[in-house]
């Protein structure tokens, strides 16, 4: 599909058929939350299309490392490491610079670290599972971590979630804003998941896949994935559960 014509101002439109559908009851929390009325369309403001701004030194030199932002001094979380990194583009796939990423996972076991959570794998008390970072000049950005671990949720009566890592991301304005998960090569719990399964376009579901990077892993250290991420247009990555996006 061409899509090289370049706007005229404001951002280009999101294609809705190519997100989730908001109410799929095999995901059961959609039943009660999914819109009872069509959405609506509004052009984009200045506001959104020039903010918000951040800059890098709105971070703490160990943000971007899970490994090590949460550890008591001379610890390290437990679990495979692995760096995750890709570039973060608009839909005629130019650089998007200084936007934000934030990140959330469960730890190696499966299990976050929140007050509601409700699964019996342990704690690990050096992993707190959360980090953030800005893109670079070129939409490059990197973060090292633990693999998560796959974890049971109360869906049905035996539903387990793919391994994951939430990304919520500011672009260039906040009209840009996506939250997503990025999902792992080779696991295949993947295609069994209710919430994977409201996606109905194959390839939509195979662009949250990050592929294994043998490039970037470090020996005896870590694994890399990559996990690139469009921003808007028809080729945006998929929001994570509202087909109207933000």
């Amino acid at each position: 599909m061409s899509d090289t014509k370049i706007p005229q101002g404001g951002y280009a439109a999101r294609q809705p058929g190519h997100h989730p559908v908001a109410l799929y009851p095999p995901y059961r929390t959609s039943v009660k939350r999914s819109p009872q009325a069509a959405p609506l369309s509004f052009p984009t403001s200045i506001g959104e299309e020039s903010g918000p701004v951040f800059g890098h030194d709105l971070l703490g030199p160990l943000d971007a490392d899970l490994l090590h932002n949460y550890a008591q001094d001379g610890a390290s979380a437990i679990g495979p490491r692995i760096i995750v990194h890709g570039k973060v583009r608009d839909q005629f796939d130019r650089p998007v610079a200084g936007a934000l990423i934030e990140v959330w996972q469960a730890n190696a076991g499966g299990r976050y670290r929140h007050k509601k959570e409700g699964y019996i794998a342990p704690l690990d008390p050096n992993f707190g599972g959360c980090g953030r970072t800005i893109t670079r000049e070129d939409g490059s950005y990197e973060f090292r971590t633990v693999l998560p671990g796959p974890y049971p949720w109360p869906n049905g009566p035996n539903d387990w979630r793919p391994a994951h890592i939430h990304f919520s991301l500011f672009g260039a304005g906040f009209a840009q804003r996506l939250i997503t998960q990025m999902y792992f090569e080779g696991d295949p719990l993947i295609w069994r998941c209710p919430i994977v399964g409201s996606i109905g376009d194959k390839s939509a579901v195979e662009r949250l896949i990050a592929p294994l990077d043998m490039n970037r892993t470090v020996p005896m250290d870590a694994r890399a994935y990559e996990f690139n991420i469009t921003l808007r247009g028809r080729r945006q990555t998929m929001f994570e559960n509202r087909m109207e996006g933000l």
